[in-house]
């Protein structure tokens, strides 16, 4: 099974997790959450991300799902893709995680792009409907 590591700043991570437990009713198995500081040392948090990795990979790969892309956390994340079986998806949201978790059986690239579709199709504009010229 693909493990899935959440990175985000403080409790953005924990409180998708609440979600996730709500919602499907348990904790999914090989789901971690780091949470982070805006100061974390860039060699410190390297090797936070190694430490979750090494747990959650039993060959498959993990799946990297953080808050936002060019923060420090994910680059240092961009600089593990080549060194282990990872992919990167940033802009994780409640959605994007549900259906990560509803198709890990997939190939992890196959997941990331899973992923991306489930976090942006997750993305509603719930507007009014239009008001006819009748009721005027």
């Amino acid at each position: 099974m693909i493990g899935v590591l959440i990175l985000g700043q403080r409790e953005i991570g924990d409180g998708l997790l609440v979600a996730v437990e709500h919602v499907l009713g348990t904790r999914p198995a090989r789901l971690e959450v780091l949470p982070l500081e805006h100061d974390q040392d860039a060699e410190r948090l390297r090797r936070l991300i190694e430490q979750h990795l090494a747990r959650l990979d039993d060959g498959q790969g993990v799946l990297i799902l953080a808050d936002v892309y060019g923060a420090s956390h994910t680059n240092v994340a961009c600089r593990l893709l080549a060194k282990h079986r990872v992919e990167l998806v940033s802009g994780v949201n409640l959605p994007m995680l549900l259906r990560v978790l509803n198709y890990r059986q997939l190939p992890l690239g196959e997941l990331a792009r899973k992923a991306v579709s489930g976090g942006s199709e997750g993305i509603v504009h719930a507007a009014q409907p239009p008001r006819s010229a009748e009721a005027g």
